[in-house]
């Protein structure tokens, strides 16, 4: 009797490890069916024109007179102002930034005789709409050298004009929804492809908006370009269904 009761025992045991393995493994599958899904990208390009120019110009006039360089300066100043209105850019466009006066004999560091002992530098910053203007000024700068004008690559005003588009807020809405769209076609081709079916979004990430060159080249900067191409990258997980 005692012999029974114990294999009955060992039965009952049994069974219960059994649905115990049974349930701990269902549920390890449906957790782990629970976690299938697909990473997906949605890419939305736009190509755009800039829409504000910075132009910085700097000259310089040196003289042992510090007057003189100071008249020079200002002649050269108002040649400025004439260059850019008859290129067509209104000369009130033109802000001074810098005005600087270096005189030479009190640089502790100077060695030797100076043939110029004042140097005088003057930068204008053109902020305007009118790019094309500020192009073609650009190519025009020999003028001004003939006029008699210093310039100077100094003073961050080397680079040239520096082109802006500033109208990326009305361009975001139709780009996210782009991406976004062309992120669940590639998911729902994914799912296509491995018999299942894509369900509801697991995580999404808004990548950044990003403002490239037109002309992707190494050494070419977004800044010195007009033509320009926006770029968003959107990345979403999505559930596979059966």
């Amino acid at each position: 009797m005692r012999s029974s009761v114990i294999v009955v025992s060992a039965i009952v045991l049994g069974l219960g490890i059994s649905a115990a393995g049974w349930f701990v493994g269902e549920g390890f599958f449906k957790g782990r069916a629970a976690d299938r899904f697909v990473t997906v990208k949605g890419v939305s390009e736009r190509d755009v024109r800039a829409d504000v120019a910075l132009w910085p110009i700097r000259f310089v006039a040196t003289n042992d007179d510090l007057r003189v360089a100071q008249a020079e300066i200002k002649d050269s100043h108002q040649e400025v102002l004439a260059f850019l209105e008859k290129h067509g850019i209104d000369p009130a466009a033109a802000e001074v930034q810098t005005l600087e006066v270096n005189d030479r004999l009190a640089n502790p560091y100077q060695s030797g005789t100076t043939q110029s002992r004042y140097i005088v530098s003057q930068s204008l910053m053109v902020r305007t709409t009118e790019i094309e203007k500020v192009e073609a000024g650009g190519q025009a700068l020999g003028d001004l050298v003939d006029q008699g004008v210093v310039l100077s690559s100094s003073g961050g005003a080397a680079g040239g004009p520096t082109y802006l588009f500033t109208a990326l807020s009305e361009r975001k809405p139709e780009m996210i929804a782009e991406a976004t769209a062309k992120a669940r076609r590639a998911a729902e081709q994914f799912a296509a492809d491995s018999g299942s079916r894509i369900g509801r979004i697991r995580r999404a990430k808004q990548g950044v908006f990003v403002i490239l060159p037109r002309d992707r080249a190494p050494g070419i900067d977004e800044g010195s370009q007009l033509n320009k191409t926006l770029r968003v990258v959107s990345t979403i997980d999505y559930y596979l269904e059966d």
